[in-house]
């Protein structure tokens, strides 16, 4: 009698839970999203409400959701997706920034904006970038080693450069940078994240409000001097830009020095060939990809994108950390190489939503990361590297101390 073959499982895999646990290796997309991503560049996820959405973590598949526009980035929408309780309270709280919202709207704030980020414009700050970064090393290398890279160096050289792009005081730093951490961290409740939305708000609408008496050259000045921007709109982009403006830079700048750390021969061929700055930034970028839990949408109809048939209504979150170690695109991925063509990496987004701030963000790390390696070719750390901590609960993927000596 002939045994019955046995029947194959087609059960779909469990959702990712999002947002995933962290990994072992502080470089790497979180081994939830990798393994998503091994089962199909569109998966299905769960949200902490209990509610689903998709998680599209190829890079084909993310960047076409960025360019279309039925993939709408107004959190207002039903069923737009959020990591945590505080990133709700956070839309809820605050008038939308043009980062959430679609065109026209997105457009018309976008543009009051464009000009301050523009290649041209960053590049005549060169020189005031360059004294900022050798003033700030000049302190910390005076200070002696140890010292903690992230506050004596990441931290107040992209804090100083936005204040003075924006005409914030710098005295403020502590502030607007303990306020900040609590809208970023993902664990932070709905009270934290209220009472910092707040206290930012209302620092931002005063501030807002003194340069309209008294108008300076920064950009929170001109904002106000103009009749189509109302004063909350002016606070709602400077709260943007004041927080993104440093946390994204500051934790790129200390987790790209303890990459380089830890492959020392990349480090040392910088050294070598500084003309390889622009092109080893790139590669930090794509191989860092510190907004390590993706960026949310919600789609508007119905959409078909890898194979899968999202409604509209249903959220999706886009993996940029999977989309660039994706193997079709980049050859051995996993690797840290700053001689690649890593110029199509997806870590400021794509599409019209692509961040603004991306120009400024590149001269900083480039000037920052080679004048270190330049001026400290001793750096090394000062702990073991398995006894360093990481901002785990951060949308924006950091260090929470980084001892180096030299």
């Amino acid at each position: 009698m002939d045994t019955p073959a046995p029947q194959q499982s087609h059960a779909r895999p469990a959702p990712t839970e999002l947002p995933a646990a962290t990994g072992r290796c502080p470089f790497d997309p979180l081994p939830a999203y990798r393994e998503a991503d091994r089962v199909a560049p569109v998966t299905e996820a769960r949200l902490w409400d209990g509610t689903t959405c998709h998680l599209l973590t190829g890079y084909q598949e993310v960047r076409a959701a960025f360019a279309d526009k039925r993939f709408s980035a107004d959190a207002r929408h039903p069923g737009f997706p959020f990591l945590s309780p505080g990133r709700r309270e956070l839309t809820n709280r605050t008038t939308p920034s043009f980062i959430r919202l679609d065109d026209p709207e997105h457009a018309r704030q976008r543009r009051l904006l464009t000009g301050d980020f523009i290649i041209k414009r960053v590049e005549a700050m060169r020189p005031e970038i360059q004294r900022i970064v050798d003033e700030t090393l000049d302190r910390m290398i005076a200070g002696g080693g140890p010292a903690d890279l992230v506050t004596a160096f990441a931290l107040p050289v992209p804090s100083l450069v936005i204040c003075l792009l924006l005409g914030v005081p710098y005295e403020d730093h502590d502030f607007f940078q303990q306020q900040s951490r609590k809208l970023l961290d993902l664990t932070s409740d709905v009270e934290e994240v209220s009472g910092a939305v707040q206290s930012l708000t209302d620092y931002l609408t005063g501030l807002a409000e003194s340069k309209q008496r008294e108008p300076d050259g920064g950009l929170l000045s001109r904002l106000v001097a103009r009749d189509e921007v109302t004063l909350d709109e002016a606070a709602a982009m400077g709260l943007l830009l004041l927080v993104a403006g440093h946390e994204t830079t500051a934790n790129m700048t200390a987790l790209g020095t303890l990459a380089l750390l830890r492959h020392p021969e990349q480090a040392e061929l910088w050294r070598r060939e500084p003309e390889l700055t622009n092109g080893a930034v790139e590669e930090l970028l794509r191989y860092l990809t510190i907004i390590q839990h993706g960026l949310p949408r919600v789609a508007l109809e119905d959409i078909e994108i890898g194979g899968t048939r999202i409604r509209a209504g249903e959220g999706v979150i886009l993996m940029l950390s999977t989309a660039n170690r994706d193997e079709e695109l980049f050859a051995d991925p996993d690797t840290l190489d700053l001689t690649r063509e890593a110029r199509r990496h997806l870590a400021f987004g794509f599409g019209v939503h692509q961040c603004l701030g991306q120009p400024l963000a590149r001269f900083e790390l480039r000037i920052a990361l080679s004048t270190l390696l330049r001026r400290l070719p001793t750096l090394r750390l000062a702990v073991p590297f398995e006894e360093l901590k990481y901002r785990d609960s951060s949308a924006i993927h950091g260090l929470q101390e980084l001892p180096v000596t030299w």
